[in-house]
Protein backbone atom coordinates (compact mmCIF):
# COMPACT_ATOMS: atom_id res chain seq x y z
CA UNK A 1 0.00 0.00 0.00
CA UNK A 2 1.33 3.34 -0.79
CA UNK A 3 0.60 6.84 0.33
CA UNK A 4 -2.28 8.23 1.31
CA UNK A 5 -4.63 10.34 -1.32
CA UNK A 6 -3.35 13.30 0.98
CA UNK A 7 0.27 12.73 0.71
CA UNK A 8 -0.06 11.97 -3.44
CA UNK A 9 0.08 14.34 -6.29
CA UNK A 10 -3.05 15.89 -7.86
CA UNK A 11 -2.82 14.55 -11.81
CA UNK A 12 -0.97 17.08 -13.93
CA UNK A 13 0.93 18.45 -10.78
CA UNK A 14 4.89 18.86 -12.37
CA UNK A 15 7.97 18.93 -10.52
CA UNK A 16 8.59 22.11 -10.01
CA UNK A 17 5.23 22.87 -8.95
CA UNK A 18 5.83 20.49 -6.06
CA UNK A 19 9.50 21.52 -5.52
CA UNK A 20 8.49 25.14 -5.05
CA UNK A 21 5.37 24.46 -2.65
CA UNK A 22 8.28 22.02 -0.80
CA UNK A 23 10.49 25.33 -0.47
CA UNK A 24 7.22 26.86 0.91
CA UNK A 25 6.67 24.64 3.61
CA UNK A 26 10.16 24.86 4.27
CA UNK A 27 10.32 28.72 5.09
CA UNK A 28 7.04 28.30 6.92
CA UNK A 29 9.06 25.56 9.24
CA UNK A 30 11.42 27.94 9.70
CA UNK A 31 8.61 31.02 10.56
CA UNK A 32 7.75 28.73 12.81
CA UNK A 33 10.75 28.02 14.64
CA UNK A 34 11.41 31.87 15.12
CA UNK A 35 8.17 32.19 16.02
CA UNK A 36 9.15 29.30 19.11
CA UNK A 37 11.98 31.80 19.97
CA UNK A 38 9.97 34.59 20.03
CA UNK A 39 7.94 32.88 22.56
CA UNK A 40 10.67 31.90 24.24
CA UNK A 41 12.18 35.87 24.66
CA UNK A 42 9.04 36.77 25.75
CA UNK A 43 9.06 33.91 28.52
CA UNK A 44 12.78 34.80 29.52
CA UNK A 45 12.41 38.54 29.53
CA UNK A 46 9.77 38.53 32.28
CA UNK A 47 11.45 35.95 34.25
CA UNK A 48 14.43 38.43 33.86
CA UNK A 49 12.19 41.60 34.82
CA UNK A 50 10.96 39.23 38.08
CA UNK A 51 14.17 38.19 38.86
CA UNK A 52 15.61 41.09 38.63
CA UNK A 53 12.84 42.46 40.92
CA UNK A 54 13.83 39.74 43.46
CA UNK A 55 17.33 40.92 43.24
CA UNK A 56 16.47 44.74 43.97
CA UNK A 57 14.36 43.90 46.75
CA UNK A 58 17.40 42.27 48.32
CA UNK A 59 19.47 45.19 47.22
CA UNK A 60 17.38 47.36 49.31
CA UNK A 61 16.77 44.88 52.09
CA UNK A 62 20.52 44.65 52.15
CA UNK A 63 21.14 48.42 52.60
CA UNK A 64 21.81 49.75 49.33
CA UNK A 65 19.00 51.71 48.58
CA UNK A 66 20.57 53.95 46.25
CA UNK A 67 21.36 51.27 44.09
CA UNK A 68 17.87 49.53 44.41
CA UNK A 69 15.98 52.69 43.70
CA UNK A 70 18.15 53.82 40.29
CA UNK A 71 17.43 49.46 39.11
CA UNK A 72 14.04 50.04 40.25
CA UNK A 73 13.24 53.74 38.31
CA UNK A 74 15.03 52.60 34.92
CA UNK A 75 15.66 48.93 34.36
CA UNK A 76 12.31 46.74 36.15
CA UNK A 77 9.60 47.15 34.06
CA UNK A 78 11.58 48.86 31.36
CA UNK A 79 10.11 48.40 27.63
CA UNK A 80 12.42 46.51 26.13
CA UNK A 81 11.87 48.06 22.61
CA UNK A 82 10.73 51.47 22.18
CA UNK A 83 6.68 51.42 23.42
CA UNK A 84 6.62 47.49 23.88
CA UNK A 85 6.91 44.62 26.02
CA UNK A 86 7.60 41.12 24.42
CA UNK A 87 3.81 40.48 24.28
CA UNK A 88 3.40 43.28 22.21
CA UNK A 89 5.99 42.22 20.09
CA UNK A 90 4.61 38.41 20.15
CA UNK A 91 1.09 39.88 19.43
CA UNK A 92 2.44 42.29 16.00
CA UNK A 93 4.41 38.77 14.89
CA UNK A 94 1.50 36.69 15.12
CA UNK A 95 -1.07 39.37 13.47
CA UNK A 96 1.30 40.44 10.75
CA UNK A 97 4.34 38.67 9.32
CA UNK A 98 3.43 35.38 11.09
CA UNK A 99 -0.83 35.00 10.18
CA UNK A 100 -0.16 36.18 6.30
CA UNK A 101 2.56 33.77 6.02
CA UNK A 102 0.39 31.06 6.83
CA UNK A 103 -2.44 32.57 4.98
CA UNK A 104 -0.32 32.86 1.57
CA UNK A 105 0.99 29.40 1.63
CA UNK A 106 -2.55 27.70 2.75
CA UNK A 107 -3.59 29.74 -0.46
CA UNK A 108 -0.97 28.28 -2.82
CA UNK A 109 -1.22 24.86 -1.93
CA UNK A 110 -4.88 24.90 -2.02
CA UNK A 111 -4.86 26.68 -5.77
CA UNK A 112 -2.14 24.19 -6.87
CA UNK A 113 -2.23 20.86 -5.07
CA UNK A 114 -6.14 20.70 -3.75
CA UNK A 115 -4.67 21.75 -0.08
CA UNK A 116 -2.39 18.50 -0.07
CA UNK A 117 0.59 19.31 2.66
CA UNK A 118 4.19 18.12 2.29
CA UNK A 119 3.74 16.16 -0.75
CA UNK A 120 7.44 17.20 -1.21
CA UNK A 121 8.32 15.48 1.50
CA UNK A 122 6.01 12.35 0.72
CA UNK A 123 7.69 11.81 -2.26
CA UNK A 124 11.19 11.61 -0.78
CA UNK A 125 9.66 9.20 1.65
CA UNK A 126 8.20 6.87 -1.14
CA UNK A 127 11.86 7.07 -2.81
CA UNK A 128 13.75 6.45 0.41
CA UNK A 129 11.70 3.52 1.77
CA UNK A 130 12.33 0.27 1.35
CA UNK A 131 8.87 -1.19 0.24
CA UNK A 132 7.58 -4.14 1.93
CA UNK A 133 9.91 -3.45 4.85
CA UNK A 134 8.46 -3.86 8.80
CA UNK A 135 9.41 -0.29 9.85
CA UNK A 136 9.14 1.05 6.39
CA UNK A 137 4.90 1.95 5.73
CA UNK A 138 3.94 4.19 3.57
CA UNK A 139 1.51 5.31 6.52
CA UNK A 140 -0.03 3.85 9.92
CA UNK A 141 -1.97 0.18 9.56
CA UNK A 142 -0.72 -0.39 6.38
Amino acid sequence: MGPSEDHTRPDGTDDLTVEALGNISEALEAVEIARGHLYTFHRLSGTADFTLGKGVRQLREAGHSDLADRFERELVGRNVLEGRWTFQIVEEYDDGYYTLFKSLEKIARDALVEGRRHLYEAELKEGRRTHGRDGHEARPGS
